[in-house]
């Protein structure tokens, strides 16, 4: 058994990957533990292994999608000798320091290892919008570049193993607080019989739009604070900001709504202002952050 590229992993998302490589012409070979997960992909041209051995010794290039890095490091181990010469690339979603140890074994065990976290949705794999990203050795993520590009746009991050991972999860969060923002604001507006979700959807979609587009200027002020203290020019009173979360606490509570989440902005507001702070910039927000975790 030959392949151009074997997939390690065929639930939702391990599919996805497998059925894109088939799609641009790649000799895929597929394993699972639960066998009848590849049989979709063998009708389409996949070839199935026996088991993980098998699948490791058909191809050079190896993707790895499982549960979690536990199962990853339970599959991967025992096929140490296989795998020595190989390129592992690891889809799994999992932590930093979860990623930097199976580098770690696997360069102790002479595999090549990169980390990778999809940006994507199982349907939307290959897609022009979908994206990946990619940390470890840059020699081999330019080596399997072009196939790893059949998912959608790669994107190398570095060296340390852990940045596709960290990356990964920083993006997971945002989106899951931009989706609880959504459910947010879709709670309030149906509140009254005349709101509707699709009404207050059709405007929230243009105006995150028009406000996620300040994020880079947000981020370079960071950066630029970080590197040599230049001061931020994008700032706001923080009476003014305290002022309008407490309008948002007051009407979603009017609403019969859940503040939880929303009663977290005025509550750190009001301790930058303690601290003597009295105008808001994404800089202080970001540092505000990190300090809360290092006093808990």
């Amino acid at each position: 058994m030959r392949g151009d590229v074997s997939v390690l992993g065929l639930g939702d998302m391990g599919r996805a990957p497998a059925g894109a490589f088939l799609d641009a012409g790649r000799r895929t070979v597929v394993w699972n533990r639960t066998a009848s997960r590849a049989d979709a992909l063998v009708e389409r041209g996949a070839e199935r292994a026996a088991d993980a051995g098998e699948a490791v010794r058909a191809a050079r290039l190896v993707v790895v999608c499982l549960l979690d890095p536990a199962t990853v490091r339970e599959v991967l181990e025992p096929l140490a000798q296989e795998l020595r010469g190989r390129t592992v690339v690891d889809l799994t979603n999992g932590s930093p320091a979860q990623a930097a140890e199976l580098a770690g074994w696997a360069a102790g065990a002479g595999i090549t290892c990169l980390d990778g976290g999809i940006m994507a949705v199982p349907g939307t794999i290959a897609s022009p919008g979908a994206f990946v990203l990619y940390s470890g050795p840059q020699e081999a993520f330019a080596r399997w570049r072009t196939d790893l590009e059949v998912l959608g746009t790669a994107h190398w991050l570095g060296e340390d193993t852990g940045l596709a991972s960290l990356y990964d999860i920083a993006l997971l969060s945002a989106m899951d607080l931009m989706f609880h923002g959504f459910n947010l604001a879709v709670a309030m507006a149906t509140a009254r019989p005349g709101g509707s979700a699709a009404g207050v959807t059709e405007l929230l979609v243009p105006w995150l739009g028009s406000m996620g587009a300040l994020m880079p200027a947000f981020a370079a002020e960071i950066d630029a604070e970080a590197a040599d203290g230049t001061p931020p020019r994008l700032t706001q009173g923080l009476d003014v900001q305290t002022a309008g979360m407490l309008n948002m606490v007051a009407t979603a509570r009017d609403a019969g709504v859940d503040t939880e989440w929303l009663d977290l902005s005025p509550a750190r507001l009001r301790a930058l202002s303690a601290g003597g702070h009295d105008t808001w910039s994404a800089p202080l927000g970001v540092r505000q952050l990190r300090a809360a975790v290092r006093e808990s």
